[in-house]
């Protein structure tokens, strides 16, 4: 139990024993435009969760007075002018459409300019041969690529990919005592903006292995290492994913389990690359 008492000599004391025992461990503070281009990213991922927010409140709005889109597809160009062309009755509810209708527009600019600045962040940034090889991988496009890496900076202080796991919450939680051992799910610990960008990722890698046009197209320039590396990820993680699923695992597991890995194979191509 605590003794409730806390003063600056016992935290002296404190401090000499963990030096002493060697249980004290060295801090990475990233550098201001590490920093910079972190809170970028995440004010992009704001405003492109404010614009799912805007759109759904637009489509629960015409839900809920019987307007329903016959097309193929939401929020495509035809969708956006049937939206425009809509005459509701009543004056109102007029007020209500177009107020949405600003909202989304105004949210799909914040992220159009968001998105501007993060490239012309990437030309000056130490991490941008990083990002561009990322980019070379199924599943990461700029945005991808640029987020995880501001998130989680330089792995290099990284010994081996099974702490970079544990740092971002990708490892089993564990209650195990005596001959009783208990596993169950993800700790969640650690950084959850990479862990959601990874798991994100990680949906590509249940289709088949294929270097596509648009991927062939980001792969140029990059060395032969990186485009071995990623053909060799997607055949791991797709082999990955076959497996479990016959072995009747649910998908949202098997997904984890896909992002796990895929950050293992982020700090071998980092470390490559440094």
């Amino acid at each position: 139990p605590g003794d409730r008492i806390k003063t600056d000599k016992r935290d002296a004391i404190n401090i000499a024993k963990l030096f002493r025992n060697g249980d004290i461990v060295e801090v990475r503070v990233p550098p201001a435009l590490d920093e910079a281009v972190r809170d970028v990213c995440r004010a992009r991922t704001d405003a492109s969760d404010d614009l799912s927010r805007a759109k759904q409140r637009l489509s629960s709005f015409l839900l809920r007075n019987g307007y329903r889109y016959s097309g193929k597809s939401k929020w495509t160009p035809a969708h956006m002018r049937y939206l425009r062309e809509l005459a509701l009755p009543d004056p109102a509810q007029k007020v209500v459409l177009e107020e949405y209708m600003q909202a989304i527009d105004t949210c799909i600019d914040r992220v159009a300019r968001l998105a501007e600045k993060m490239k012309q962040l990437l030309l000056d940034w130490e991490w941008e041969p990083i990002v561009r090889a990322l980019m070379a991988c199924k599943g990461f496009q700029e945005v991808a690529a640029m987020t995880i890496i501001s998130e989680l900076g330089d792995l290099r202080r990284f010994d081996h990919p099974k702490q970079l796991m544990a740092f971002l919450g990708l490892v089993p939680s564990e209650n195990t005592t005596g001959n009783r051992r208990r596993q169950d799910g993800i700790t969640k610990c650690g950084n959850s903006h990479a862990r959601w960008m990874l798991v994100e990722c990680s949906q590509h890698y249940r289709k088949a292995p294929k270097v596509s046009i648009a991927l062939t197209t980001r792969q140029v320039g990059q060395p032969r290492q990186v485009k071995e590396l990623a053909w060799r990820m997607q055949n791991r993680l797709h082999s990955r994913y076959v497996k479990l699923k016959m072995r009747g695992k649910k998908e949202n597991k098997i997904i984890v389990a896909l992002a796990r890995e895929l950050s293992a194979f982020i700090w071998e191509m980092q470390n490559k690359l440094s």
